[in-house]
Parts: C-alpha cells; structure tokens; sequence
C-alpha cells in the first residue's frame, strides 16, 4: 500500500448572489442597479490518500476492476509509512484481497469535513479512473461516522455513479430521499450512539422507503458509535457491497 499526493485544478465556475433582470449595462451614477457576473475561477488543492491495488492488477491486460471509496471518522492521523491508524482497517485490506477490488482512502484534515469536499472526492476518482483500470460499473463508497455523512453526500452529488454505497453512523438531512432511492445500499448504526444520533439514519432510511427505494438497514439494539466493527466482521455485507454491479439483473 503506498502513500500518495495529488493536486487537482479544479475550475469552479462562480456566479454572483445578485440575479440580472436583463443585460447588463453600465450603472447611472447615483442609481441602484443589478448587474451580475459568470466567471471561471480555478483552485489548486492538495489531497493525501492511501492506495491499494490487487496482487495480480495488470497481469491481465484487458481486465478492469473493481473501486472502493473508503472515507474515514473524524480525528484519523495522516502517515507516510504507510499505517494511517484507522483510516485503513486491516479487514478492509483483506476484504478487497479476497475480492480483488483496488480501494482508495482519502485523507481528510482536521480543518475540513467530508461533505464539504465532494468537489475533490470526485477529482480524486476520475484522476483514478484515467490512471488504472476501472471497471466503472463497480465503484462504490463507505464511510464511518463522517465519513458515513460524506457516503451520503457523494451519493447526493453522483447518484448514478456507484454500484452501491455503505454508510455507517452517519447521516443525511431525508429531503435527499428522491435523489439516492434507487441507489443499492446498505446502512448501519448503534441504537445506542451518543455521537451521531440513530434517527439520523432511520430518517433517511424511512424516508427512502417512503419515495419507493429499497434500502437495507442495520440497526444495532446495543450499540454505541462503533458501529463499524460488527459490520465488517459480517461475512454477508462483503458478498453483497462487493457482488453489486450497475444494470445488474
């Protein structure tokens, strides 16, 4: 697993709060007037995040593989050694061993929040996708706590990307129903969280079934915020995120 930097330009187009009426024209001296203005502005960030690739990842040239978007909780140290504390669980390495797919974990900074950063988690997957072989019928995101906010949120900006999606203890305001419903999913939480309150993904969940989705929850009666280790430790959940493909019969 090596340690990687990437920069992105990223061209955001701004466009002012104030709306034109018309065309604009040149303001009269001493008048109110609304004018407005459309203009490319191009930012250059910096992301750190870990990388994965099968043992046999090119030994076949016509073969592409799976990819797995994993975004960590709050407060993960960054290392250049390679060990990224819990950014990158050991199961999740041998998960994607057994199943063959390359994961990629971001590295988040204290400064920031993953749901603020879905411009730069997508640079980062098409930057993947034009350096490796991607089978882009089989991309899919999990994230604990917030990064279980950020699933959602990449979900909401890319609902027709990922094979399927995994939030665990986190949330999402229910209005984003519509948007994600016929998204392949799977959701956890502790009843008992006292970080990230349960509702917020009952919520959601009920509001899903509510707008004619069908998504899976887990909900466990007995736990706190660590919701993360009994659902990696299940068999099940591997088979089925990883078994999920676009246009699956």
């Amino acid at each position: 697993m090596n340690a990687m930097k990437i920069v992105f330009g990223l061209a955001l187009g701004v466009l002012a709060a104030m709306t034109a009426y018309g065309e604009n024209v040149k303001p009269a001296a001493g008048t109110m007037q609304s004018q407005s203005l459309k203009k490319v502005i191009r930012k250059t960030v910096t992301l750190k995040y870990m990388i994965y690739l099968p043992e046999d990842y090119g030994k076949e040239s016509r073969k592409h593989w799976p990819l797995m978007l994993y975004l960590h909780g709050r407060g993960v140290p960054w290392s250049d050694t390679g060990k990224v504390g819990m950014d990158v669980p050991t199961v999740i390495i041998d998960q994607c061993k057994k199943y063959g797919v390359i994961m990629v974990a971001p590295h988040c900074g204290e400064e920031s929040w993953w749901p603020d950063e879905t411009d730069l988690l997508v640079g980062l997957l098409n930057d993947m996708e034009s350096r490796y072989k991607i089978d882009k019928k089989r991309e899919y995101v999990m994230g604990l706590s917030m990064g279980g906010y950020g699933t959602w949120a990449m979900a909401i900006q890319q609902p027709k990307r990922f094979a399927a999606i995994a939030p665990i203890c986190g949330g999402v305001d229910p209005k984003y129903a519509q948007v994600v419903k016929d998204i392949p999913m799977w959701v956890f939480h502790g009843e008992k969280d006292s970080v990230v309150p349960f509702s917020q993904s009952k919520n959601m969940v009920d509001a899903i079934k509510a707008a004619g989705g069908n998504p899976k929850f887990t909900a466990y009666p007995d736990l706190d915020h660590n919701s993360w280790s009994a659902t990696w430790d299940n068999p099940e959940f591997w088979a089925w995120l990883f078994g999920e493909k676009q246009g699956k019969l």
